[in-house]
């Protein structure tokens, strides 16, 4: 049976890695293998990764951003497909073999996505979820890995926001397939400082960029026709 690698880009989050791994090593079809990517963090999270012994390899690198973490945490992949997910996020328990059977149903270079489910999670322990949501974002992805060698690595755009937009524009314009579960099996952490707490000028940046850049790869591709 094909195997698959998880990719897990981390900075500063020690305080939500492990359950992060916990997800991924619970999976009804285990990993086989799980690369965290500490992207320079000043907190405990090598360590956290550390604790889960032979079961997590820790790679560390100064801090250059996520897009470069995930493409550092790609290019040690040892399995022909490949899973991502934030740090912060969690997996229910069938989600890597329901994409496995997807993909199996997909063209040979296709993006299995998930749909997810919002929840905020308080000191206590407790947790509240929230409402379904389009998944078309890292922690709910796997494919093969000669997807990443067709499309090429991720860029860091200004705020950290849009590397993935980038990423998935550019694979549909090579033609590669992308389709979403309706199930949210991909629970996708709300809480202030993440990524997805809400709209920000500063950071929203990498997104104009993103659009920018696609808009020149049409008037390249317009030209060269």
């Amino acid at each position: 049976m094909t195997g698959y690698s998880v990719v897990i880009p981390a900075w500063n989050a020690a305080a939500t890695l492990a359950e992060t791994i916990g997800s991924v090593l619970a999976q009804g079809w285990a990993p086989a293998e799980v690369i965290v990517v500490d992207d320079g963090s000043t907190d405990a999270t090598a360590e956290v990764a550390a604790g889960f012994g032979t079961a997590v390899r820790v790679i560390r690198q100064d801090n250059r951003g996520v897009g470069v973490a995930t493409n550092t945490g790609l290019a040690a992949c040892g399995q022909p497909l490949v899973a991502l997910v934030d740090s912060d996020d969690l997996w229910l328990p069938d989600k890597a073999a329901r994409q496995r059977d997807h993909l199996a149903r997909l063209p040979e270079l296709a993006i299995s996505c998930t749909a997810l489910r919002l929840f905020r999670a308080d000191a206590a322990g407790g947790s509240e979820l929230g409402p379904v949501r389009p998944g078309l974002l890292r922690s709910s992805m796997m494919f093969p890995l000669a997807v990443f060698a067709r499309v090429g690595p991720l860029f860091d755009p200004p705020g950290g926001r849009g590397d993935m937009v980038d990423w998935l524009a550019r694979a549909r314009e090579q033609g590669v397939a992308i389709e979403e579960l309706p199930e949210p099996l991909t629970l996708r952490r709300v809480r202030p400082g993440s990524l997805s707490s809400g709209r920000d000028p500063a950071l929203d940046r990498g997104y104009l960029l993103a659009a920018r850049r696609a808009m020149l790869r049409a008037r390249q591709d317009g030209g060269a026709a």
